[in-house]
């Protein structure tokens, strides 16, 4: 009969600039479409030379590697008899777009740029790349000379049109298209186009994976047809994960769907579909069909091919499936395992080293961690020779094979508790504990002594000693020795770290995972360059509440009873001086607000784009049953001095995991400045100004509402 189709998006796990890698999951991603069955194959964006290349967009470089890339690809036999297209930068008449290119039988049909960039978030599109503005218009591209060589053209269509084959017509749209109010589907949709394939690059935050299936189902429930996703999966050379989530869905419904996380390198996805089931949902949408009658031609690049076959009466088609999201606490477990996995195998270092505290962060940090370890058993498990092999090589033991995540964790993971006389037994117990019953190689040491000797030497210079408050020091010296314990713990932390294999027997060194939360940074409370400073954070971006709450499903997911006591224990630095052998000191105290309200704050400035007043206004509103008009201004005003006071410190975070949207991370996400006028002088006395008048109309009101009282006292009504 000829009408229905089989057709295959790819999740991949690209790597910035790397050519060679890029090429063989490519080539195995089309290797597993035809083993499907499909006529059709598409990857994410800018799959051969990877999303994040960023700047190097600039270097010629780059786009020369891609078409070699392509070239080879274009080549290989087992593309044969397939239409594919596949994303790269092309540079067309000295500016540079971001493409899809279509090719069928080592002829390019198409180069689509992409119409609509994306410049939000932690993207920076604009930067290196231009939207072609010419809708509906196609030009000739000039080839380099190699692909000539290969396919005998000299130049091809460049620009927004469509595909059609025999049997059906395919149109493109590129990754912010689809998030855009005024998509391309919807246009292509009402020209006839049946097959709307998308190739993006959009990365993980908690609790978004909804956003791209809802998105995808309404565009081909309002407009009718098949919508293809296929998306990047994976650290490329960034903080930000991609987070698969590739798909197939017809006329409303998902049919099939792949992993948001996985340590997958090649996901590839089909479905099959009848291209009649398209016709008639149109047909029946008398609104749609009349707009359709009048909308204008998108140009149409015509290739001698069918997607369907003739005797396919018989071939069974996808059925719709629900999509069911992770919870949060399931995406803290995976996704930021998965980072760390693309991370450790592909910097060449040994494993991990972590300063476990005893307390909730470092040891969710050190979960992840083991997390990280349980995928990769299950992955080994059921016969992933890449993850086996990528392990070996890690460990360097080429005949390893993990009988547990335990065992792992013992080889890939060194925790060390570095104590103090400022800490307690319980926070040591703890981290022994935890670390017992995830298997990680566990040491303790003291730092007393290399307090003392540095403490020594500014006394032999100065000669004066610094004191806690608590033994009549100022402020001052208080602050200094507890920033002293820090950056002691960060050296020992780098030194462990360098030489800890080499005493274990094996070579190469280890990673220093940091521990602290987005809150934290936020409100600026960590010392600069102390044990928070390290490699990579896998919780830099996740927020204290949510770190509770996926503390207690490892708990139970992964059966580690001392989570309980974690998370029931205060959150606390231990570096003042115990009372009576019991912490003193706390998180919330020091801070002057509670991880609660940080989160609240974090969301306004960053999602919601508040400054002081504009928070103020919200807050008092929102807070008005717990707090006062008063309370709620004296707290902004101090979130916004610490946040001031302390926003140097972004210079210098740890890249971590990006997960959150109200994230500090100046770096890439939160471009706003590291030097302020921490006193907010304008913006405070706006918010004085605010509780003057609401004070005044309040007595005003209060007055009259005493005077009316009095008014009913004396006429004999009882109030």
């Amino acid at each position: 009969m000829g009408r229905k189709v089989c057709l295959a998006v790819s999740t991949l796990n690209q790597w910035a600039l790397d050519f060679e890698g890029n090429r063989e999951r490519i080539l195995e991603s089309i290797l597993e479409a035809k083993d499907a069955g499909a006529s059709f194959r598409s990857g994410p964006e800018l799959e051969i030379c990877g999303y994040s290349c960023e700047d190097h967009y600039y270097e010629s470089d780059t786009f020369l590697h891609s078409w070699e890339v392509f070239c080879e690809i274009l080549s290989a036999p087992l593309c044969r008899n397939m239409l594919i297209d596949v994303g790269m930068p092309v540079m067309h008449k000295n500016v540079a777009y971001n493409c899809r290119v279509v090719f069928f039988n080592q002829q390019i049909l198409l180069i689509r740029p992409k119409l609509m960039m994306c410049d939000n978030g932690a993207y920076r599109e604009s930067r290196w790349f231009s939207p072609w503005k010419k809708i509906r218009q196609v030009e000739d591209h000039y080839l380099p000379r190699m692909v000539t060589a290969i396919t005998g053209q000299t130049k091809v269509p460049f620009g927004d049109a469509v595909i059609a084959t025999r049997d059906t017509c395919i149109g493109f749209e590129i990754c912010e298209e689809l998030w855009n109010p005024k998509s391309s589907h919807v246009d292509m949709g009402l020209d006839g186009v049946e097959i709307f394939v998308n190739s993006s690059g959009s990365y993980t935050e908690l609790r978004k994976a909804y956003v791209v299936c809802d998105l995808v189902k309404s565009a081909t429930y309002k407009s009718g047809g098949c919508y293809l996703f296929s998306n990047l999966r994976g650290c490329d050379g960034q903080r930000i994960y991609f987070n698969g989530g590739s798909c197939v869905a017809l006329n409303g419904h998902i049919l099939s769907h792949s992993k948001q996380f996985a340590l997958q390198d090649v996901e590839v996805t089909s479905a099959t579909i009848d291209l009649e089931d398209i016709r008639s949902y149109r047909n029946e949408m008398r609104s749609r069909s009349h707009m359709s009658s009048e909308s204008p031609s998108y140009p149409r690049i015509n290739v001698d091919f069918s997607l369907s076959s003739d005797d396919d009466a018989v071939l069974p088609i996808a059925i719709p499936i629900e999509w069911n999201y992770l919870k949060a606490e399931e995406e803290i477990a995976q996704g930021p395992a998965c980072w760390l996995w693309d991370y450790l195998r592909r910097s060449g270092q040994g494993g991990f080293f972590l300063c476990l505290s005893g307390g909730a962060d470092s040891s969710a940090t050190a979960l992840i961690v083991f997390s990280m370890c349980r995928m990769i058993v299950q992955s080994i498990e059921i016969g992933d020779a890449k993850v086996l092999s990528d392990i070996r090589k890690i460990l360097g033991d080429h005949e390893y094979k993990p009988n547990s995540a335990t065992e792992l964790c013992n080889r890939i993971l060194v925790t060390c508790y570095m104590g103090s006389e400022n800490s307690s037994k319980e926070t040591r117990n703890r981290a022994a504990t935890l670390a017992a019953q995830i298997g990680s190689y566990h040491m303790l040491i003291s730092i007393d002594k290399a307090m003392s000797a540095v403490l020594e030497v500014f006394s032999s210079v100065t000669g004066l000693f610094p004191k806690f408050a608590s033994r009549r020091g100022c402020a001052r010296q208080n602050l200094a020795l507890q920033n002293l314990q820090a950056r002691l713990r960060m050296v020992f932390a780098y030194m462990f770290a360098q030489l800890i294999l080499w005493a274990r027997g094996r070579p190469g060194g280890l990673l220093v995972l940091g521990s602290s939360n987005v809150d934290e940074a936020l409100r600026g409370y960590m010392t600069k360059y102390d044990c928070s400073s390290a490699d990579i954070n896998p919780i830099g971006s996740i927020s204290k509440l949510d770190l509770k709450m996926f503390l207690l499903y490892a708990k139970d997911k992964f059966k580690i009873s001392v989570i309980e006591e974690i998370v029931a224990a205060p959150a606390t630095a231990e570096l003042e001086p115990l009372v009576e052998g019991q912490i003193a000191q706390t998180d919330e105290n020091d801070m002057g607000m509670t991880y609660a309200e940080l989160s609240v704050f974090g969301k306004l400035r960053k999602q919601q784009y508040c400054g002081p007043y504009s928070m103020y206004c919200k807050l008092v509103q929102t807070w008005s049953s717990n707090y006062t008009p008063k309370e709620v201004a004296e707290k902004v005003k101090h979130f916004f001095r610490c946040y001031a006071i302390n926003r140097h410190k972004m210079t210098v975070l740890t890249p971590s995991y990006h997960a959150e949207s109200y994230s500090p991370d100046d770096n890439r996400f939160d471009l706003r400045p590291f030097l302020y006028r921490a006193n907010w002088s304008w913006q405070f006395r706006a918010i004085d100004a605010h509780l003057e008048t609401t004070h005044a109309k309040r007595s005003t009101s209060m007055g009259s509402m005493k005077k009316t009282d009095n008014q009913k006292i004396r006429s004999g009504i009882h109030v």
